[in-house]
């Protein structure tokens, strides 16, 4: 009755298929292995590697990394644990701390001693886009700055520049968290830098946001701007063609008014001087 889970995973262990253990970015990740053969692993010798040539972990009867043994690679270098009071259940299994996209990757889990069984373990690192402005990462962009460039009755014209290097691209979100239509973004470089300016233009009131993103710093940082439009939509322009009619009709009667004016001052100049004329003929 016991040989059964032996056998699944001696073909898990052993033919090469991978266990896949995914996680998300700058979260803990448990890579598990085990002999076929449950013993104690304290005396023992293990080694883990990373797509076969990174040096991850070395156990040698409790000499190991994490106590003064030299060799492991700089990417894990205080970042990967084993289980002591596990090894005598026959868990040579460790924990990565504090995971990067970068670790992502094939990991074998090897035992030369014990017939060079060896266990492979499929790492994935979610990305995790979040504020990274604290951390005080070379070239990360700081929170972006908005301005409002035209304030008009119906719309405003509003601008976001950000900067940082890698280059981070920049989108206009309204509340929703929907992407608004923007100008195509103008770039320049200063001082090692990329400097990017987008426009866009909104027609109703909301709080809009401008989203930085760098993508192979997993950073991401916004900035928001309040926006009030008096009137907004259909009801808006049909107010202004209203305005519009209303001033043009005044316009029109001022016009007729005046009109009327020089008409009937020029009967009141010309009858006088008619009579006179119709005096001297007679």
């Amino acid at each position: 009755m016991e040989l059964l889970p032996l056998v699944c995973l001696c073909l898990l262990s052993c033919s090469g298929d991978a266990v896949r253990v995914v996680v998300e970015e700058d979260s803990d990740a448990v890579l598990p292995c085990f002999p076929v053969t449950k013993r104690n692993l304290t005396g023992q010798f293990f080694d883990w590697r990373k797509d076969d040539q990174n040096e991850v972990f070395m156990y040698d009867a409790g000499s190991h990394y994490n106590n003064g043994r030299t060799g492991q690679d700089e990417q894990f270098k205080g970042r990967v644990s084993h289980f002591q009071d596990q090894l005598k259940n026959g868990n040579a299994s460790i924990k990565i701390h504090k995971t990067k996209m970068a670790d992502s990757g094939i990991y074998s889990c090897i035992f030369p001693d014990l017939q060079s069984q060896t266990s492979i373990i499929e790492l994935v690192v979610d990305q995790v886009l979040r504020d990274r402005t604290g951390e005080n990462i070379p070239g990360a962009a700081p929170e972006p700055c908005i301005r409002t460039l035209y304030d008009k009755l119906l719309w405003r014209l509003l601008q976001c520049e950000a900067h940082g290097d890698p280059r981070p691209t920049l989108k206009w979100e309204d509340s929703d968290n929907k992407t608004l239509t923007a100008e195509e973004p103008k770039i320049s470089e200063r001082g090692g830098r990329f400097y990017v300016t987008v426009k866009t233009t909104v027609t109703k009131t909301d709080n809009y946001s401008c989203v930085a993103t760098q993508e192979t710093l997993s950073h991401q940082v916004a900035a928001a701007i309040p926006v009030y439009i008096q009137v907004s939509g259909w009801s808006g322009w049909w107010i202004v063609g209203g305005a519009v009619v209303i001033v043009g009709l005044v316009a029109v009667i001022i016009l007729l008014i005046r009109c009327l004016c020089r008409g009937s001052t020029s009967d009141t100049t010309h009858g006088p001087r008619e009579t006179e004329l119709r005096d001297n003929m007679i």
